[in-house]
């Protein structure tokens, strides 16, 4: 007879058909990869088996696949009428004898006469496939203690196969009701309620990079996570740093943390947790230690190398034993699908931002808002709306498919929503905080998860473009050709489309954006006024000390652009703020003097040799050899912008020498910006101590044709196509040919005049650095021209 229960480590995954995709993938794990360091929870499983012959008890499979027979999905009345007719069918018809037999035996085998507490998961035969995502589909039980509680929750584990939910995907995706079976999965408790958990998944969730590991964390049992009641920490881990022993995490975002999910006192059942607030200094923590990171990093790692594929893992750190364990195992089912075909969509217009939050996917949804604040009112939903709610959960999945956008308050970038979305190729917007008060219901809203790692809810519809770029097709161009990429947000998906590397990654961009404090604040944190300094404070919190603040979040920033692009250089032009701009960041307006035209004023090269600046330049140093030497991305060129003099330039290279930057050491090449007309009338001059040019030809043609860029009086002179400014250009490009040193363009010329960038492919420019929305179009045009 087949047996009705199994031990986890006497399961593999040539065993589906009996135990499901979950339970197989627990037992391949235990018996191949403890070995290699994946730690997994034993326990054991009932069989497939197991649940056909009870439902063959009572003719209970024919009632249910009548019923089942004359059902409409889409009718959702109608569906929770038969689901909950269902469910009670089951419920009410006894386990067989012989299957209550061999889980008592299996009870008694694993708790050894011991009072412990167990893990009750459930494992569908068609689940975790990799084209279909059954996740979280069926229930979990936890904190299960004593057989009667263990026989109880495998019987509604069976029942739970009729969810709404999973009724309803079944029918969505071809699957046979009656071919799906189920197993129930008893696993020891990790004690997670007094620790940490999440899911992290073996690429990024949202662009498909597969060369980082994405971690999500928070306090407390992982059904927080899952469900997207709480907006989890974040950690990306770069795979290639950690094999080869570097420093491997590129970046940690700060989740606020504000609930957990812990074991219950309560005996009632049903109630074996609870939901409980988290300390505000507690959730102000990072969850987890950089030891942490890399050993899930590792593990997921090994999962993945033993899969062969992009894996979807939960995981629970136990507060009692320190160990972290692997719950569950799947293949990624939404980016390891992508093709080679790329979509692009970007706003025409803007309106009044309504909120905002974790943006989900890169597309844009407009549609009338429908607040809905219980699952009573998800009819509301039709065709084309934009659901708007505090959270989902799977019971939601039957209307989450009509929706043209979906925005929450709660929930991380692997909730249920994003995830959801993620499948049915939506935009999301999640964690907004303020969703359902801020957006009226019935309301026209546009949501743009189009603008980086932060989605936005417009008021009113909005125009955008929508362009398809098929990434196989580019022919070959004697040019390299670069982007430009400021934001560390996009960098992973940025980096999909055919490139060179990166021309250009302006600092300033990343310490706007992810610092936003000026560096002297940091340095003199102690004198700073109390409403500054606490200011400062909410923007470093996670990092425990200033000056480490911005030197650690300008090295992930820095890191993550080279990661995405590694091997390929990635070009880091030093700070180059002018003081208006400076002004601007926290505490800024206390160092910054007031310039009539900042734009000709304290920027560039003339801070970093200025003594009162060099501190802060400093910063800059440290972060960029953290990048290089200790994180391994020595793929990481240097930048020199607005070099006035070619003793200025030598005193700068030989400070950043100083700082542990020196030229040609551990392969570094320091490159300077050709800006202004003296740095093409002396090129020879300035390549003594520089390893080549990259052309700005923004600042070159408004020095060259003495105009202010930013005006508009004189913006219809502003053409970087002149020929004094071409001049120029082609002195620059000749020196750099003649000592055979580097020289490319990362201006916005080529972007935005095509016929410049053939102009410079003339001339022999080495590579020309693009915006990435004009990359596949200019390319294109350069092949053109040359057939």
């Amino acid at each position: 007879m087949e047996p009705y229960v199994v031990p986890l480590e006497a399961l593999g995954m040539g065993d589906v058909d009996r135990v499901g995709g979950k339970n197989a993938s627990l037992g391949e794990m235990i018996a191949n990869l403890a070995a290699a360091g994946v730690t997994v929870p034993g326990g054991f499983a009932t069989t497939a088996q197991a649940y056909r012959d009870f439902l063959r008890h009572e003719g209970l499979a024919d009632r249910i696949n009548q019923r089942l027979d004359t059902l409409d999905v889409d009718d959702i009345k109608d569906l929770t009428a038969a689901g909950s007719e269902i469910r009670q069918w089951i419920m009410d018809t006894p386990l067989p004898p012989r299957l209550r037999e061999d889980i008592t035996a299996a009870w008694e085998e694993m708790t050894g006469g011991e009072d412990i507490a167990v893990a009750v998961r459930s494992s569908a035969t068609a689940e975790d496939l990799p084209d279909a995502s059954f996740a979280g589909q069926q229930e979990t039980f936890l904190n299960v203690k004593g057989l009667e509680r263990l026989i109880e929750a495998i019987h509604k584990v069976f029942a739970s196969l009729f969810n709404d939910r999973a009724i309803a995907y079944r029918v969505h995706h071809g699957f046979d009701h009656s071919l799906v079976a189920l197993s129930a999965g008893i696993q020891h408790m990790v004690r997670s309620d007094v620790g940490t958990s999440g899911v992290m998944f073996t690429l990024d969730t949202e662009s498909g990079f597969r060369g980082a590991v994405f971690i999500t964390a928070s306090y407390g049992l992982g059904e927080t996570v899952v469900q997207g009641a709480v907006n989890p920490d974040e950690f990306y881990v770069y795979k290639k740093a950690l094999k080869d022993g570097h420093d491997p995490i590129l970046r940690r975002s700060l989740g606020s943390k504000a609930i957990k999910m812990v074991y219950s006192d309560n005996p009632a059942p049903g109630h074996t947790v609870e939901t409980v607030d988290v300390d505000e200094a507690e959730s102000q923590r990072f969850c987890l230690s950089d030891e942490d990171v890399i050993e899930l990093a590792k593990q997921a790692m090994t999962i993945e190398e033993h899969y062969g594929r992009p894996m979807d893992i939960e995981w629970g750190k136990d507060g009692e034993d320190g160990r972290i364990y692997i719950l569950q195992a799947r293949p990624e089912t939404v980016q390891s699908r992508s093709g080679r075909t790329l979509q692009r969509f970007s706003l025409k217009t803007r309106s009044e931002v309504l909120s905002r939050g974790r943006s989900i996917g890169q597309k844009i949804g407009i549609g009338p808002a429908k607040v809905i604040r219980s699952i009573e009112e998800m009819t509301r939903v039709q065709n084309g709306d934009v659901l708007i709610a505090d959270m989902t959960d799977p019971d939601w999945e039957p209307v989450m498919k009509r929706a043209a956008a979906i925005v929450t308050n709660r929930g991380g970038r692997t909730c249920h929503a994003a995830i959801i979305a993620r499948e049915l190729g939506i935009p999301a917007v999640v964690g907004c905080g303020d969703a359902t008060e801020q957006i009226a219901d019935g309301r026209e809203v546009t949501v743009s998860c189009a603008e980086g790692d932060e989605g936005y809810v417009y008021d009113g519809k909005l125009e955008y473009e929508k362009k398809k770029i098929e990434l196989d097709s580019l022919p070959d161009i004697p040019v390299k050709i670069m982007m430009n990429v400021g934001n560390p947000d996009r960098a992973f998906d940025f980096a999909g489309i055919p490139n060179h590397g990166v021309g250009l990654a302006r600092l300033e961009f990343i310490i706007n954006r992810m610092i936003g404090v000026h560096p002297r604040a940091l340095l003199e944190f102690d004198k700073l006024d109390a409403d500054t300094r606490e200011a400062v404070e909410e923007q470093m919190a996670g990092y425990g000390e200033p000056v480490e603040f911005f030197v650690a979040k300008l090295a992930e920033g820095i890191a993550t652009i080279a990661a995405a692009f590694d091997p390929r250089p990635v070009i880091v032009r030093l700070s180059d703020f002018k003081t208006n701009e400076y002004a601007n960041l926290i505490g800024g307006e206390r160092y910054e003097p007031h310039e009539e035209n900042p734009m000709l004023g304290f920027r560039g090269a003339a801070r970093y040799v200025d003594a009162e600046y060099q501190p802060c330049f400093e910063l800059e140093c440290r972060a960029l050899k953290r990048v290089r030497n200790e994180m391994g991305l020595t793929n990481v060129q240097i930048m020199v912008p607005f070099v006035r003099t070619v003793d200025q330039g030598r005193e700068v290279v030989e400070l950043l020498a100083k700082n542990g930057l020196a030229r040609g050491e551990n392969g570094l090449k320091v490159i300077m910006m050709s800006e202004l007309p003296t740095n093409a009338l002396l090129a020879d001059r300035y390549l003594e101590h520089f390893d080549g040019m990259s052309i700005g030809s923004n600042d070159m043609t408004q020095l060259t044709l003495g105009l202010d860029r930013d005006s508009a009086l004189v913006a219809d002179v502003f053409d970087e196509r002149d020929d004094a400014v071409k001049a120029l250009l082609a002195m620059t490009i000749e020196a750099c040919r003649r000592q055979d040193k580097y020289v490319g363009i990362c201006g916005q010329g080529p972007s935005d005049h095509p016929d410049l960038a053939h102009w410079l492919l003339d001339q022999g420019i080495e590579s020309m650095s693009l915006n990435p929305d004009t990359v596949i179009e200019t390319w294109l045009f350069l092949a053109g021209e040359k057939v």
